[in-house]
């Protein structure tokens, strides 16, 4: 059975065409199952760092490193990641056209449908100095700072990585999880936002948190994520807190918000990238949502719309790293490259659709689809820019804190 049947056409186009499988902490990315979109997930709770492991130095990972004599690399990516021939699925163009040009052989991997489920897959080969059998991964920014501060990610070399360093926009390399880029560069950058469906709402827009939260219109038709930095971060800022510097106090003045609207049935309900199907057929009114999705819905349903709150929107990134006992690094660090070439960029970017972070990429775009190039969800304008905020980066202690505190708030 194709597991594509029986979804209604602009979300079946928008799953096959980006990264549609959710991006939530607790259920981001989730695989396809037959006959509509899955809504399976790991639990949220999170787990403290242990101690780094006083294993292999840098210097020590660099000399056992074995890219020379092995022109292999394996790479953990999330599903849908990554552009697909339009003939044919098991194609991937721009991965073909690296390997072909560098000689080195990719092993593909499509395993992290979570963060929280993959970091507990890998951690304990990592936490006994084993190697994991990734040479990259694909993580969002807060479990890459995870690695990074547990003493589990390789540091890169720059100069392997010419491209990179020239070609990274400017906002990206200010990265609080990892300071000066030391360890891991941007694949996508991400955007959490307002969606809604105009005719699902009379034709009004939905241009505020607050809007999602009080509004009696919208009542029983909004759904939020269950990405706490996301949903948190964004309630956040609409109450004039700053999502990267909050306090304890304004996190739970947030969750005591979102409650009050919990208990009022102004919710919904707390979603993955499931609510796509909600939202386009207008079920879910107005929402939280992930810019890549509204893109791809947008193509084909002309009502999903989306608004970036006058108050902010948060801003993340999804990052390639290498873990740590990996011993194709030098091979790694080509492929990272090769990714920050702007054409390549651009390809890649044209079919997830999510925030490109490579600098001349967007005229790269203008060749491939002019009104991509134009798409500030792609290719955000100074404005956009000017608004987006990230998550501030927690301690194991606060991590674990405010999780429990949202794993009760959505009933996880």
């Amino acid at each position: 059975m194709n597991p594509y049947d029986g979804m209604p056409e602009p979300v079946r186009k928008a799953w096959q065409r980006s990264l549609t499988n959710g991006r939530a902490a607790m259920s981001r990315r989730r695989l396809l199952r037959a006959g509509g979109l899955a809504a399976g997930g790991a639990a949220l709770a999170a787990c403290g760092i242990p101690p780094a492991n006083s294993g292999a130095s840098g210097k020590e990972e660099r000399e056992k490193d074995r890219s020379q004599q092995e022109k292999v690399l394996a790479f953990s990516n999330w599903p849908l990641y990554i552009d697909v021939d339009d003939d044919d699925e098991n194609v991937r163009p721009t991965l073909r056209e690296f390997q072909r040009e560098s000689g080195i052989k990719v092993k593909y991997i499509e395993d992290v449908n979570d963060n929280n489920e993959f970091y507990s897959k890998i951690k304990p080969q990592l936490a006994a100095g084993q190697r994991t059998g990734r040479d990259l991964v694909c993580l969002t920014d807060w479990m890459a700072g995870r690695m990074i501060r547990a003493g589990w990610a390789q540091r890169l070399d720059q100069a392997n990585l010419p491209n990179a360093v020239t070609n990274l926009e400017g906002r990206f390399r200010a990265a609080p999880h990892d300071p000066g880029r030391q360890y891991s560069y941007p694949w996508a950058g991400t955007a959490a936002v307002i969606a809604y469906n105009r005719k699902a709402t009379g034709g009004r827009k939905v241009t505020s948190v607050e809007q999602l939260l009080t509004d009696p219109k919208l009542k029983g038709r909004v759904s939020l994520l269950t990405e706490m930095q996301d949903t948190m971060g964004l309630v956040m800022l609409g109450m004039g807190a700053d999502s990267s510097s909050f306090t304890d106090d304004d996190f739970d003045a947030a969750v005591d918000l979102v409650q009050k609207a919990v208990d009022r049935g102004q919710i919904r309900r707390f979603t993955g990238n499931d609510y796509m199907d909600g939202l386009n057929k207008g079920d879910i009114a107005a929402c939280v949502a992930w810019a890549g999705d509204v893109v791809q819905l947008g193509f084909d349903n002309p009502d999903v719309r989306f608004h970036l709150p006058e108050t902010g929107y948060l801003f993340g990134t999804d990052d390639l790293l290498v873990p740590a006992g990996a011993q194709h690094r030098a091979n790694a660090e080509a492929f990272i490259d090769y990714y920050y070439r702007p054409k390549v960029a651009a390809e890649l970017a044209a079919w997830v659709n999510y925030i490109c972070p490579v600098t001349g990429a967007q005229q790269e775009m203008r060749k491939i689809d002019e009104e991509l190039a134009e798409n500030k969800l792609i290719f955000p304008d100074e404005e956009m820019i000017a608004k987006g905020h990230n998550f501030r980066p927690l301690s194991a202690k606060e991590e674990e804190r405010y999780e429990t505190k949202f794993a009760k708030l959505i009933g996880a």
